[in-house]
């Protein structure tokens, strides 16, 4: 039971570290629309100044990042206008995970064996305890949304959400916001051209 236990406190550590170190990554957009038709885009900017939570930094890998995923797909940044514009728009909300970890150990007990001839006798008795330690973690989740509008008729086509834990080292940063643009873009509909 007590290696059970432990087992199941680990596998259940282990399966909250990775849902909330992994992107969770959703998409909607308009069926009817041919994505392919489109050549040129242009990035527009942050909604409602949510670009504020963010450095320099990160906005430039932001950037770059989308740049060339478009460019992959055949499509050209532009300065100005473009068949498609996109804005971004993030947020942030402090989180708390709270871990659990019950040690058990095992009982005294006593016990023993009497009889008269006739083999009368009884088991131990034996008690256990346990001790629940709990502890808290507090972490950033950041919500990213990406919205590509059609650029005449400001119709809003596709509409990409990331959902993932920040992740503090700017060092990662330079590496997952590359990979996080990426695994987003999947979700396109225009595929890259092999």
């Amino acid at each position: 039971m007590k290696r059970a236990m432990k087992n199941y406190v680990l596998l259940l550590t282990a399966v909250t570290i990775g849902f909330t170190g992994a992107a969770q990554v959703t998409s909607d957009y308009d069926n009817t629309v041919d994505f392919t038709k489109y050549k040129t885009i242009y990035l527009e900017g942050w909604q409602d100044n949510s670009d504020e939570l963010i450095n320099d930094l990160d906005k430039k890998r932001i950037y770059e990042s989308f740049a060339n995923e478009f460019k992959m797909r055949d499509i050209t940044v532009v300065e100005k206008g473009g068949d498609l514009s996109v804005v971004f728009y993030l947020v942030i909300n402090q989180k708390t995970s709270t871990t659990a970890y019950t040690n058990y150990t095992g009982g005294m007990g006593y016990g023993g064996r009497w009889g008269y001839g006739y083999g009368m006798g009884y088991g131990g008795i034996g008690m256990g305890t346990s001790t629940t330690t709990y502890s808290e973690n507090d972490y950033e989740v950041g919500t990213f949304v990406v919205s590509v509008y059609e650029g005449e008729s400001k119709k809003l086509i596709w509409q990409g959400i990331s959902t993932k834990t920040i992740n503090e080292n700017p060092k990662k940063r330079q590496k997952t916001i590359p990979k996080g643009v990426k695994k987003l873009m999947k979700k396109y509909p225009v595929e890259i051209p092999k």
